[in-house]
């Protein structure tokens, strides 16, 4: 029987520690750190190659924690290592949760960087594990990009809700949806009403010179801006009045907050070219889906990779964490359980993004969502569109295993 060592390395940003353990559990040597570079990394190996001669090993199992993108570089150097591949070498990324909770079983550890690459490589020996393999760079690249997206729409999101209690201040009657005249409170004409008149200028203008303002502001694209213009004039006189020194400071805020709404959202459609122009380059057949467009379509695909490491959808749908908890005792068993959420967050915000869009493109999953939300007890949207991204897992799965175009008649899902 082989002899395998098991390495676990606990990375920093600056550093790395590195533990080494055999089958029984001892220490190999003692922990020993690394400069997390080309370097340090060269010196690992070569520390490595003498410590598995030594104790006359032919397998390693190296692990570490996937912290931010510290284990990036290592771990492609890694799997890229000729010398190391004559040792049968396997390398895992592991979820910081499930180190975390295994080291749970340990009571009263102490938080150092030796312990926790201790507890990787204790972790590691267990077993029940599967290594990560290389990384695309087609599907890497993409991953880079669609993330990314996914932090800049959260952003635009946060901004635009701070700016609305800024526009309830200047003029209140514009931060309600259901009272503002204009359809999106950050397009063009309504940001160009805000951030150039006063609701004082408004109330005292002709309907005329306000519905001219309206209509250039907007290039002429809106319907009626007499119209428009009427029902501005009459919030703005219901609206209330702001300290001339206060009305500066909201003036000034406002301002810098819509340009940086229309900076972010500039940035958005920029990065959706790029996305689209990388998406390209991966054979797929998920934009064949009416009312998946390029976005959806790349945020899932780089998430998901070579669909061969899936066995099946239910596996897919439990690492996009579409997956529900199960509470049972004796003859009990709960009618409401909560999603677990435990597997990629990426991949589920955008299969959740695609049920949503599928709900207005689709017949079958808008009939699906509208039985399930029905069928809610409680949280009734939320519960129809994770429902709905279930089922469109099932859908992801058949079309990229088999490489088919959507169907409506043909694939099931």
């Amino acid at each position: 029987m082989s002899i395998c060592l098991y390495v676990g390395v606990d990375l920093g940003l600056n550093n790395f520690v590195v533990c080494t353990v055999n089958d029984q559990g001892k220490q190999i040597s003692g922990s020993s750190k690394f400069s997390n570079d080309l370097v340090g990394a060269e010196r690992f190996v070569d520390n490595l190659l003498d410590v598995a001669r030594s104790a006359g090993a032919k397998q390693l199992k190296i692990g570490m924690e996937a912290t931010n993108l510290y284990w990036w570089h290592l771990h492609e150097y890694l799997v890229q290592n000729d010398e190391l591949q004559s040792l049968e070498m396997e390398v895992y990324v592991l979820n910081p949760s499930l180190v975390d909770g295994f080291k749970r079983a340990y009571t009263k550890l102490p938080k150092t960087d030796a312990v926790d690459a201790w507890v990787i490589a204790d972790r590691l020996r267990f077993g029940g594990l599967r290594p990560t393999p290389p990384q695309d760079p087609r599907y890497a690249a993409l991953q880079r990009l669609t993330r990314f997206r996914y932090h800049l729409v959260q952003d635009i999101t946060r901004e635009k809700n701070r700016a609305l209690g800024i526009i309830f201040m200047k003029f209140a009657s514009m931060a309600d949806g259901k009272q503002n005249p204009f359809s999106d409170t950050f397009g063009k004409a309504a940001t160009s009403v805000l951030s150039e008149l006063a609701p004082d200028e408004i109330a005292e203008q002709p309907i005329e010179d306000l519905a001219q303002f309206i209509a250039e502001r907007s290039n002429n694209r809106l319907r009626n801006p007499n119209e428009l213009a009427q029902e501005l004039r009459k919030l703005a006189r219901r609206s209330y009045r702001l300290n001339p020194h206060m009305e500066d400071a909201i003036d000034v805020t406002l301002s810098m907050m819509l340009g940086n709404i229309q900076f972010l959202e500039k940035q958005l459609k920029e990065l959706d070219k790029v996305i689209a122009r990388h998406l390209a380059a991966i054979p797929q057949t998920l934009d064949t889906i009416p009312g998946i467009g390029p976005v959806i379509t790349a945020g899932i695909v780089a998430e998901i990779g070579d669909i061969s490491r899936f066995n099946n959808q239910a596996a897919l749908a439990k690492f996009a964490g579409l997956t529900w908890s199960v509470h049972q005792s004796s003859s009990f068993r709960a009618d409401e359980t909560k999603l677990t959420k435990a597997g990629n967050y990426y991949l589920r915000y955008y299969l959740i993004e695609a049920a949503n869009s599928l709900r207005v493109h689709n017949k079958e999953y808008a009939e699906f969502c509208r039985r399930k939300y029905r069928e809610a007890t409680k949280h009734h949207h939320k519960r129809g569109l994770v429902l709905s991204a279930r089922k469109f897992v099932r859908l992801v799965f058949v079309l990229l295993s088999k490489g088919q175009i959507y169907n409506a008649r043909k694939v099931v899902s």
